[in-house]
Order: structure tokens, then C-alpha cells, then sequence
């Protein structure tokens, strides 16, 4: 659970402070991902990597998955991934385990706890002290604007968000492409079922 205060105006023009608190449960139900708790947040390894070789990854399978190491059809669908839900301030183009994890749950269309993981990171953030950044502010808005109804927006304090634009296609496209993939899985075919037991 993670307490905090928010602070608005009451009917009077007084600042008051408003209790906030919420859990896994909570964020699940706001940010509405379509995931449960009986969902996996941990996915084979060696899924994983299988699958990374079939979307065309040209680096060593055990060390680090840059997102440049891709085939262009899927660089762009793991630059997103990593910019909506990685839990660093940089680094965009490296993806961690949970990233690897959610992006192989989306090819194969297999069920997987973004919720928890997120709220773990949140957790992991809040008991690191002070000097850190504020992680996910767009979903913790989401949670205070689901608690505090009537909480006043400052025009001055939105944060601005940027749309892709021919100048980012054109960063995620440098560079030849070493070689072209087909679009596989539940990229290729909406109705896509992952077979059972990993095979």
C-alpha cells in the first residue's frame, strides 16, 4: 500500500491536505492493462530468447538486449515499451528482464501482471529516500485523479508529452537493416494462442 497527501482547496479557499492511498488493486483497476493477479511477472528465460532471435536479434544472447540489435519492425514496438514503463531516468535503449518479460508476453499474446510490476516499482522508488525522481508521474496523476474528484489542475504544472514525429521514425531507423523479419505471433495474426508448456 502507498500512503500520501494531496494538498487543494477547500470550499472556503483553504489549503487542506487529502489523504491518498492505494495498492496494487487500485492501480490495476485505474490503468486498466486487462491483467490479473494470477497473471505471471516471470517468464522463462528461454522463451524469452527464442523469441528474441525469431524478431531478428543480432547480439549475444547473454549479454545485454539493446534495442538497436533488432530488425526494424520490432525495434519500434520495444522503443515504446521501454519509454511507457521502464523504471529508469535513462538508458532507453537497453531493456531490463520485466521489459524483455512484457515484450515476449505481447508477441506471444500470453497474459502477464504489468500492474504488479509497476506498483513494485513505485514501492522500490518510495523506500529509496530522498534524491529520487518521481517514477510513472502520469500514473500516480491517474491515481490521485481517481481519489480527489475536484483537485484544481495548475495550467503551469502539466507535463507535456511529445507525439512521434518523422524525426523520432527516422532515430529508430538508422543504419542498414541486417536483415528483414516477417511480423510473427500475435504481431502477425490477432487470434495468435501461445502453445502450452513453452514449447
Amino acid at each position: 500500500m502507498i500512503y500520501s497527501a494531496v494538498r487543494k482547496k477547500d470550499e472556503n479557499g483553504q489549503d487542506i491536505d487529502v489523504e491518498i492511498k492505494f495498492n496494487v488493486g487500485d492501480l490495476r483497476r485505474v490503468l486498466e492493462l486487462g491483467d490479473s493477479d494470477n497473471d505471471p511477472i516471470i517468464i522463462p528465460e528461454r522463451l524469452c530468447k527464442g523469441l528474441w532471435c525469431r524478431m531478428g536479434f543480432t547480439g549475444h544472447l547473454n549479454g545485454k538486449y539493446l534495442k538497436t540489435m533488432f530488425s526494424k519492425p520490432y525495434k519500434f514496438m520495444i522503443h515504446c515499451v521501454v519509454h511507457a514503463l521502464s523504471h529508469w531516468k535513462g538508458a532507453y535503449d537497453e531493456t531490463s528482464d520485466y521489459i524483455m518479460n512484457i515484450i515476449t508476453c505481447l508477441v506471444l499474446n500470453m497474459p502477464y501482471d504489468v500492474s504488479k510490476v509497476i506498483f513494485d516499482h513505485l514501492i522500490d522508488n518510495v523506500g529509496a529516500g530522498s534524491g529520487k525522481y518521481i517514477m510513472y508521474p502520469r500514473f500516480i496523476q491517474m491515481m490521485i485523479n481517481d481519489q480527489v474528484k475536484d483537485i484544481s489542475k495548475d495550467a503551469d504544472d502539466i507535463l507535456g508529452l511529445q507525439n512521434m514525429t518523422t524525426d523520432t521514425i527516422s532515430r529508430l531507423s538508422k543504419g542498414p537493416e541486417q536483415r528483414t523479419r516477417k511480423m510473427i505471433c500475435k504481431i502477425d495474426n490477432p487470434t495468435y494462442v501461445a502453445p502450452e508448456n513453452d514449447a
